[in-house]
């Protein structure tokens, strides 16, 4: 948990008579007060959702990026604290979280926002996750929810995400941590709020599976290569997978597998910048083939090296490999 930090340190510099310039004569006026590029060039995260999906090591990682952190700042205190942070000549991003530890209060953030995105750009990274996940990670770490320890997780998680529901509409990103461990998260925080980020911030997952083992839960696109030669039935092939590069030359072999690498490469490259647009922070890719073993895990490893070559992000998993 990052401690709160004192909000003292985010000093008005209003009222204060400096910069006096002489024109002509003995007149002096002020100069001018660069308030309006400070308005411009200030930035404030306000990081949300539901509670063990992460947003302590969210806040961490915008910590490290540089920001102004305060960990749950009463909720009527954030026009106050963006006005600081509009006025300081110190501080100039600055995040937050708010959450339902702050209990009924929290039905003013809607209302809240409305009058502090007039003040300073502001975005909303909302988390989320299954509630198999952070029921998990609540018998993992042994903590209660805030909610109370009047009824089971699985209740408490139900009636939190009824009351962050509206918030929940209202957020820039909306990022579900199932699919990340801490590391991955940070990374991928780090990656889209970093200054200067490349616009292909999204982080592609492009993953090998067999059909018989079932499909992917994760996946946003699935892709099925079982149309492939299989070199499965190829005896010196069979205890091989995909990766080795004698079975990958032989699946390569055959015209319909340069052609659909190909054709899939060229899709993706055109859908990812409008996923981008819509504010998809990441995308899971599937292949299947039969056993999740040869044809999947070479076609996976192919695309993930286009979308590579044409900027992204991107990690490979091989759910159903050996090895």
């Amino acid at each position: 948990m990052v401690p709160r930090r004192n909000l003292g340190r985010l000093k008005s510099h209003r009222g204060k008579r400096k910069g006096l310039v002489s024109t002509s004569g003995n007149k002096r006026e002020p100069a001018p007060r660069p308030h309006r590029q400070r308005q411009q060039s200030a930035e404030l995260v306000i990081i949300t959702g539901m509670s063990g999906s992460g947003k302590a090591s969210v806040l961490k990682a915008f910590e490290d990026l540089g920001y102004y952190c305060v960990d749950n700042l009463p909720v009527e205190l954030i026009p106050r604290f963006a006005e600081l942070a509009v006025q300081s000549a110190e501080i100039r991003r600055t995040a937050l979280v708010v959450d339902v530890r702050e209990g009924s209060q929290l039905e003013q953030l809607p209302g809240i926002l409305k009058s502090v995105r007039r003040m300073i750009p502001t975005k909303v990274v909302y988390l989320e996750a299954s509630d198999a996940i952070l029921v998990r990670r609540f018998s993992e770490t042994r903590r209660p929810h805030p909610l109370g320890t009047d009824a089971p997780v699985k209740s408490a998680l139900r009636a939190e995400r009824r009351h962050l529901g509206d918030i929940r509409s209202l957020a820039d990103f909306v990022i579900d941590t199932s699919k990340f461990n801490v590391h991955e998260l940070r990374a991928h925080i780090t990656e889209r709020f970093r200054e200067k980020s490349s616009e292909k911030g999204i982080l592609v997952s492009s993953v090998s599976f067999g059909f018989r083992h079932g499909v992917p839960e994760d996946a946003d696109l699935v892709f099925d290569v079982r149309f492939l030669p299989n070199p499965h039935f190829v005896p010196e092939f069979r205890p091989l997978t995909g990766r080795h590069p004698r079975v990958a030359k032989y699946i390569r072999s055959f015209p319909q597998s340069k052609e659909f690498i190909q054709r899939i490469s060229e899709l993706l490259v055109y859908l990812l910048p409008h996923y981008i647009n819509e504010g998809k922070s990441y995308l899971t890719i599937g292949f299947g083939c039969t056993g999740g073993q040869h044809r999947s895990v070479m076609i996976a490893e192919e695309v993930g090296k286009h979308l590579r070559q044409a900027g992204y992000r991107v990690k490979v998993v091989h759910r159903d490999s050996p090895n």
